[in-house]
């Protein structure tokens, strides 16, 4: 299984961070990694057991993700588990979280690990799923942090 993970400090409560994250109304404000987010089955707000369906923009991640939020502790943590996604995902899970680190500061931390298939090609194909969610993980923190604290 490959892991990632990405951390940000960003000038802004842990609940405007929840907010925004999970807002996916707004969610393509800030998301760099993707063109479509959207809540499934007529949900209006996120939640424990909303499922959501979250396309990527290009190449590898050019595909859709559907995910069911397994954890969801406002404004502090979510966590989300794939439902349904492209074969070559076997598993896919990520965790958002929010610690306030300094007065009006907060630390978002994202981790995820995926499973891929086929078996025999994880040893080569895992590292660098996680080289490049590690690293797409990172620009959308960093957007994520720009659109918190230079709103326009």
């Amino acid at each position: 299984m490959a892991n990632f993970e990405a951390a940000v400090e960003i000038r802004a409560s842990p609940e405007a961070i929840f907010e925004l994250t999970h807002d996916y109304d707004r969610r393509l404000e800030w998301d760099t990694l993707l063109k479509e987010a959207r809540l499934l089955d007529g949900a209006a707000h996120a939640g424990l057991g909303v499922k959501s369906l979250c396309v990527g923009r290009s190449g590898l991640y050019g595909i859709g993700v559907e995910s069911v939020y397994i954890r969801y502790d406002p404004p502090w943590v979510a966590a989300v588990s794939m439902t349904k996604g492209p074969r070559v995902f076997e598993t896919f899970a990520a965790t958002i979280a929010h610690e306030p680190v300094a007065d009006g500061v907060t630390r978002v931390t994202y981790k995820g690990h995926v499973r891929t298939r086929p078996r025999w090609l994880r040893w080569c194909v895992e590292p660098i799923v996680a080289a490049r969610f590690r690293r797409e993980t990172r620009a959308r923190l960093e957007a994520l942090r720009r659109t918190l604290e230079n709103p326009s």
